[in-house]
């Protein structure tokens, strides 16, 4: 079995791996950045840290949120520290059987496609896991000193 922290998306329903979650956090005052890339929604002050905040909507080339939603924050770990993902709703965390993944579906296209591991047919809805290191790569939080270096 595996676990799942679970939240949507502009109406897809997500997942990562619940041992990569840090914390879930209502919506975060955002700090915008110069120049960075437009999956960069900003900063955020989490008790002194500064995390580099991105907006899973433009990374999956979903339709922008509307000025007065307020996106959840997951905040989860990677190699390069923590990093907070916008939300537009985190639900639970599933238990899942391993083996019941699928292919992702073949009308999920774009890049966003190469985000996905793979799909898991639950009751009335379709949970798609996301791959936090490819989701992380695409965004480039720590590669925005590189970008605005070559400018």
């Amino acid at each position: 079995m595996k676990q799942l922290a679970t939240f949507s998306v502009d109406g897809r329903f997500l997942g990562v791996d619940v041992a990569r979650v840090r914390e879930v956090l209502r919506p975060q005052e955002l700090t915008r950045v110069p120049l960075a890339p437009p999956q960069i929604a900003g900063l955020i002050n989490l008790r002194g840290e500064i995390v580099t905040a991105f907006d899973l909507r433009v990374t999956l080339g979903r339709v922008l949120r509307g000025r007065d939603e307020r996106p959840m924050n997951v905040v989860v770990t990677t190699e390069h520290g923590p990093v907070s993902m916008l939300v537009d709703d985190v639900s639970d965390v599933l238990h899942v059987d391993e083996n019941a993944i699928e292919r992702p579906p073949s009308t999920l296209r774009g890049s966003a496609r190469g985000l996905i591991l793979g799909a898991y047919k639950l009751e009335g809805r379709l949970l798609l896991e996301l791959d936090l290191d490819a989701v992380i790569a695409n965004t480039s939080p720590w590669g925005i000193d590189a970008e605005v270096d070559d400018r």
